[in-house]
């Protein structure tokens, strides 16, 4: 009852920040009539897949599971859905799944009504979604249930003493693939062991996307065969110490910051705090080979800017945290960030090999550049560290599509 009164209340809330929240609108909007488009399209026959995401970087870490299944099994459907605007917003259009859509609030009689309409064969949730009832739905269904990607940790609901509730959708679950061995432990004590260890499904991902990585000529050019240092999702925090340290330097080095917000305020203050010769990215008349600095504004193109990069230095961690370092480590080249990453395994243990570094003010950022431009052997053998521990955790996905394929 508890639970129930708070997801309603928690609509509630949406519904009022609608009437001032750009994000809070679209999540209320894209659930408007959502059930009436859901009865116009035929289920139809044979075997379909419910795989759920909250949002964007979620998404990716399904994706590659998703594509590996479509490989195997072409005549299974995908059934996709977002709690998330941020998700569904950028992958309405995903061509890799049959049905997209916003999943329905999480109430009892739209648990039962989503599960009765579709029939789902199996159903995925992936990193942390918990739903209790839809959960419970699938579970009184006999639907395989599976999360994958997950990570535990001590502070989480599971393992309170209040956390009754939480405890009950883990088990509700056929089985759930975790991350680490520290997951596997975590849960031990609370007497979940329908567990499995097969590592994060982003390394895959990004393995993926570097297979695929596009020759971008504008950043050739710029770069012209020599070092740049790739600033990839920044943030004003981020960049008030890229550029201090671009603006004091002197050399060869090319610099590409690409801002994770690129509107047309924020470009034009990065523009104009840059001292050197600086470019924008969709600047057709400026000539790039004569400039040092490169302000892409523009989005889809950074995981394939990260190739022409010899560091590489990752956002967000003066904020709520970083961004994506897989990305960058990838392509075999040494990963700069800042002091918010201890909640990212994949920082923590990038860390640990020599493959990345942190930095929490200027004057590191400054010492530890400074050792990475004017030793280049140095910054050859971190990215060669951090190419190394993600080729050692490759395969989640395959491990995990075992127990999906029909």
């Amino acid at each position: 009852m508890l639970y129930n009164f708070g997801i309603i209340a928690y609509r509630c809330a949406i519904g009022v920040a609608s009437l001032f929240n750009e994000k809070a609108a679209l999540w209320v909007k894209g659930r408007k009539g959502i059930w009436k488009r859901m009865e116009a399209v035929e289920r139809g026959k044979g075997r379909l897949v419910w795989v759920h995401a909250a949002s964007l970087g979620e998404f990716e870490q399904g994706r590659p599971v998703i594509e590996k299944l479509k490989e195997i099994e072409p005549h299974t459907k995908i059934l996709l859905t977002f709690f998330s605007p941020s998700g569904y917003e950028i992958r309405k259009n995903y061509q890799g799944a049959d049905y997209i859509y916003y999943l329905p609030i999480d109430t009892p009689s739209n648990a039962r009504r989503f599960v009765e309409k579709w029939k789902p064969d199996a159903a995925v949730f992936v990193k942390y979604e918990y739903w209790y009832n839809y959960l419970s739905e699938l579970n009184k269904h006999q639907v395989p249930t599976y999360l994958i990607s997950a990570i535990f940790r001590p502070e989480q609901p599971f393992f309170k003493k209040w956390g009754n509730l939480h405890r009950r959708m883990l088990g509700f679950f056929t089985r759930l693939f975790v991350q680490d061995e520290e997951s596997v432990k975590l849960l031990s004590t609370i007497g979940i062991t329908h567990v499995q260890q097969t590592g994060d499904t982003r390394f895959d991902r990004v393995k993926q996307i570097a297979d695929a990585a596009k020759r971008i000529e504008k950043v050739e050019a710029f770069c012209n065969d020599r070092r740049a240092v790739v600033c990839g999702s920044t943030w004003p925090g981020d960049e008030d110490i890229i550029l201090d340290y671009i603006n004091a330097q002197e050399g060869n080095y090319k610099w590409i910051i690409v801002p994770h917000e690129i509107g047309e305020g924020h470009i034009k203050d990065i523009l104009g705090k840059c001292r050197k010769l600086v470019a924008r990215y969709t600047d057709e008349t400026a000539d790039v080979t004569k400039c040092q600095v490169l302000v892409v504004d523009t989005i889809g193109v950074l995981s394939s800017i990260y190739r022409y990069g010899s560091i590489s230095y990752v956002g967000g961690g003066f904020g709520k945290g970083i961004h994506n370092t897989l990305e960058a480590a990838i392509y075999g080249i040494p990963v700069l960030f800042g002091p918010k990453y201890h909640k990212f395994k994949e920082a923590v243990d990038l860390i640990a090999c020599g493959g990345a570094f942190s930095i929490s003010d200027k004057e590191q950022f400054t010492s530890l550049m400074d050792s990475l431009i004017n030793s280049p052997a140095i910054a050859d053998a971190a990215g060669q560290s951090a190419l190394k521990f993600v080729n050692q955790q490759l395969g989640a996905t395959d491990a995990i599509i075992r127990q999906l394929v029909d």
